[in-house]
């Protein structure tokens, strides 16, 4: 599982269980809000008539025949009221007297439960005793928007209660906007989990993304590549980046000198062995033809170890560079004619033909020299491995952006247990007819040189002929 999903599962979870544990009491929180605020109205309206009631003759506990009046009319009068998005067109609270025993003496919302005992009932029986009392009751035990709301107040006489005058309503409406309350608060809930995912998404992939390249980045210098240092956002990637670009350069130099210490002294053994022999056989009585033999040899590995430093130290050159110099717009077809026109006394002396298939008009943006050394070194490869009367084939075709150059011989192809080790410094294969090896720096340098133009270098047998094929990918300049 990637860090960016591992991320993002943490978030969510995190934003679910905080959300839980926050959503329950808000919710709770927003029913009780809603029950105190329909409460509160109604304990008035029960004080005021209770205070009322209270105020009547002794012996008439029963409701005034103007409130029976009121209340039978205000039932039956049309009433349009918008309250926001509520539309209210009935009056939906009642009211009950109790006498001092509990029963019921007077109901303006049910005639038929009067006599009955409502002693039982909180409403009733808190306040006869002197305490606030109040009550919620279903009409339905299996609707919970069945729930009706009672309030009493005391009828007072003198020092003594009387009586109740309870106020009671439905709580229906009420209930109904606090389930829908409750769903909206929740949809917006489940919102802002999405909008906290959503960020934390954006965020981690803001994150991770360049540490992936970073990752990337290591990984490639790992397996000896010279990949570009990602370019990291904010301050303390881009930090982490800088160091691990100096961390890479670092090591890739300490370790680039230790290799080429190595290689060098190996690959110096053989001609300075060669020179040290031929020069203690020169002290000795030789014949002339001798000495001449050996002052040749001297002399040969002589230019042998001037050309291998020569191609050490540009071959170095080129992989301390991280970019190029001064690139210039090259014209390919001039250039591989003129790689070409430097190898003609090779290709008469093994009279190897030479077939070139470009077009003028392809351009690439790179520095002339790196390129026509790359191609040089390759051409000169093709032709020491070309049997004789041989053909080398040279074209260029184009694919999209890029331009590819193709190289192909006809000799013996590369051995199965050289593929891997052809790009190796000083490795080298013996030429067909000569035996000799090379310095094994050429085609490292091209690959150096044509990696250094963002371009690619593959070798590779030819699988419907004998032979080698090249293959050179460079980005093209577009017209």
């Amino acid at each position: 599982m990637s860090l960016t999903n591992r991320i993002l599962i943490s978030l969510a979870l995190m934003a679910l269980a905080g959300f839980a544990i926050l959503l329950n009491p808000i919710l709770d929180r927003v029913e009780r809000q809603y029950l105190e605020a329909t409460e509160e109205p109604m304990v008035d309206v029960a004080e005021i008539l209770a205070a009322l009631l209270s105020n009547q003759p002794e012996a008439q506990l029963l409701a005034p025949e103007a409130w029976q009046r009121g209340m039978t009319a205000v039932k039956t009068k049309p009433l349009q009221a918008r309250i926001y998005n509520l539309m209210k067109d009935k009056v939906l609270m009642d009211f009950y007297i109790i006498n001092a025993e509990g029963r019921v003496v007077y109901d303006s919302g049910d005639a038929s439960v009067v006599g009955d005992d409502f002693s039982i009932y909180y409403d009733v029986s808190k306040t006869l005793a002197g305490e606030y009392g109040a009550r919620s009751s279903r009409t339905d035990e299996d609707d919970p928007t069945s729930s009706v709301m009672y309030v009493g107040a005391p009828i007072v006489r003198g020092d003594d209660i009387v009586g109740v005058l309870s106020v009671y309503k439905p709580q229906r409406s009420m209930l109904l906007f606090v389930m829908e309350t409750k769903q909206r608060l929740v949809r917006m809930g489940l919102l802002a989990v999405g909008a906290v995912l959503l960020l934390g998404w954006l965020l981690s992939k803001w994150v991770t993304q360049p540490l992936r390249r970073l990752t990337e980045y290591a990984a490639a210098v790992a397996q000896g590549e010279r990949p570009v240092a990602p370019q990291m956002p904010g301050r303390h990637l881009r930090i982490l980046g800088e160091t691990t670009e100096a961390m890479r350069e670092a090591l890739e130099n300490r370790k680039y000198v230790e290799s080429y210490v190595q290689s060098l002294t190996h690959e110096m053994k053989s001609p300075i062995a060669g020179i040290r022999g031929a020069s203690e056989l020169l002290q000795e009585n030789l014949p002339a033809a001798k000495r001449v033999q050996f002052v040749a040899n001297i002399t040969s590995e002589s230019l042998r170890l001037q050309d291998l430093v020569d191609q050490l130290l540009a071959l170095a050159s080129l992989e301390n560079r991280t970019k190029l110099g001064a690139p210039t717009q090259i014209e390919m077809a001039a250039l591989i004619r003129r790689v070409v026109a430097q190898h003609e006394s090779n290709l008469i002396e093994k009279e190897i033909s030479f077939l070139v298939d470009v077009c003028d008009g392809i351009i690439v943006a790179g520095e002339e020299f790196l390129l026509e050394t790359a191609l040089n070194n390759l051409v000169q490869n093709a032709i020491d491995f070309s049997p004789r009367a041989g053909l080398v084939q040279f074209s260029v075709t184009m694919d999209h952006d890029s331009i590819l150059v193709f190289i192909t011989d006809e000799g013996v192809g590369i051995p199965d247990f050289a593929i891997d080790r052809i790009f190796d410094r000083f490795y080298s294969l013996p030429r067909p007819e000569s035996e000799r090896k090379s310095s094994g720096l050429g085609l490292c340098f091209a690959r150096e040189a044509i990696e250094l133009h963002r371009g690619s270098l593959t070798i590779a047998n030819r699988t419907q002929h004998c032979g080698v094929e090249v293959v050179v990918r460079l980005p093209r300049v577009l017209a």
